[in-house]
């Protein structure tokens, strides 16, 4: 009864510690990366969970930080493997405006939201007289196309979204849609994030 006892106590601590990471992102990178201190982070985790069983919350803590660790690799293989077999298209001049009406445009992609909308025009398209509450000019769209299984792929946005903020990229927007992958980001940013792009893609 007691070892009986004492397995239900350690694997109550074990979810514990796993419930109180998944709502800390950060620590969850941090984990999958294997750049964390155990021992400092469990007797944090010790602490929030008020346990004094310091030993049962490092041993989940391990054995969790391994399975992270393990499907972060594997989920990071499908995502590669899926941009090996995309390709990437720039196109230069394009502008984004953002209004609280809708306007008529040539040869534009729209987005519709709540009281809002969003343009992404070609710049010798773009409209003269036009009230708008955002405007950016100058800048490079990048379109990834990939082969359909990008829908059933989880991980793709949040890879290329990592990847660029690691090079310090701004996204102006960014939409994915079906195969589509749409990336927008200012001139000056254009050609860092074509080479970090076809670093990856196939």
């Amino acid at each position: 009864m007691y070892y009986l006892i004492l397995s239900y106590f350690i694997m109550t601590i074990a979810q514990s510690v796993r419930n109180y990471l998944r709502n800390k992102p950060y620590l969850l990178e941090a984990l999958e990366k294997n750049i964390v201190n155990v021992s400092e982070l469990s007797r944090q985790i010790q602490n929030e969970l008020k346990t004094d069983n310091m030993s049962a919350v490092k041993a989940a803590l391990r054995r969790f930080s391994e399975e992270l660790h393990k499907h972060k690799q594997k989920r990071e293989e499908k995502v590669l493997a899926l941009l090996k077999r995309s390709s990437i298209t720039v196109y230069d001049r394009k502008s984004v405006i953002i209004t609280s009406k809708e306007v008529q445009t040539k040869d534009s992609m729209k987005v519709d939201l709540p009281g809002k909308y969003v343009y992404l025009i070609d710049e010798v398209n773009l409209p003269e007289q036009i009230s708008t509450l955002v405007r950016h000019e100058k800048c490079t769209m990048i379109i990834i196309n990939s082969p359909k299984e990008l829908e059933a792929t989880p991980g793709v946005v949040a890879f290329l979204t990592a990847v660029l903020a690691e090079q310090n990229v701004n996204m102006i927007e960014f939409i994915s849609c079906w195969t589509e992958t749409i990336i927008v980001v200012e001139k000056k940013d254009s050609l860092k994030t074509y080479e970090v792009l076809t670093n990856i893609v196939g």
